[in-house]
């Protein structure tokens, strides 16, 4: 049987069986993230839908306003000047023949790809190898741009994007800050993410389509949150 440190049980003791209202949630697990290190806070959903079907699946992405707190390693699949600039606009590789082959020998030292479409059908042979760790770059995800607008996507990732995509089980999971972020840098970060989500609510899901919701921080219990309360703070 799994034990748990008195920490936990304490913490857990305040949220078990109970949902509260965004406002509070954050409070509360704010109070309770006392670890040595600053501990990284995920907003979990459950959805309604069935990730089997097309038209029942999510994946975009969103602009957190104030950030993960999480340094981005970006790669950039793209030639010539506008993959240099991009690289100089704060991407951490721009890609070449030896990084295709570190790639293919299963290196993967980077949070997100963002190409060019002329380079999606050089870069399929990758699929296999950056598809398993949700890396490829896929037009949904805003992570195939034109040329252009090489420069605008790394700076936006810099900044603070996310992708925000179900899991096999029809969940989301999306890292939204640091507990070191105030009440209000969470509540905005929160409400980006909630507001994606639900404006880009699947053709297929019919009824409601958030079943439940919870915030957690790295080292603490899941915070469940009131669903009527948190519809009525994120309202566009």
């Amino acid at each position: 049987m799994k034990r748990t440190s008195k920490r936990f049980a304490e913490i857990k003791s305040k949220t078990q069986d109970q949902k509260f209202e965004l406002s509070e949630a954050i409070k509360l697990l704010k109070e309770c993230a006392n670890a040595k290190f600053d501990e990284a806070i995920e907003f979990h959903l459950k959805t309604s839908a069935d990730p089997r079907h097309a038209d029942q699946q999510i994946r975009q992405t969103s602009d957190l306003p104030n950030g993960t707190g999480k340094k981005v390693k970006i790669m950039i699949f793209a030639e010539g000047e506008s993959g240099i600039s991009a690289k100089e606009a704060g991407a951490e590789y721009l890609i070449d023949d030896d990084t295709i082959k570190k790639i293919e020998d299963g290196w993967a030292d980077f949070d997100i790809a963002i190409a060019t479409p002329e380079m999606m059908p050089k870069i399929a042979k990758l699929g296999k190898h950056l598809g398993r760790k949700g890396l490829m770059p896929n037009p949904r995800s805003g992570t195939v741009v034109q040329e252009d607008k090489l420069i605008e996507a790394v700076e936006k990732a810099n900044k603070g994007r996310v992708e925000i995509r179900m899991d096999k089980d029809a969940n989301i999971h999306t890292r939204i800050g640091l507990c070191s972020f105030s009440e209000d840098e969470i509540f905005q970060n929160i409400s980006s993410v909630y507001s994606t989500i639900m404006n880009n609510k699947p053709e297929g899901v019919k009824g409601a389509l958030i079943d439940s919701a919870s915030i957690c921080s790295s080292m603490g219990p899941g915070i469940n949150l009131d669903l009527e309360n948190l519809r009525e703070s994120l309202v566009n």
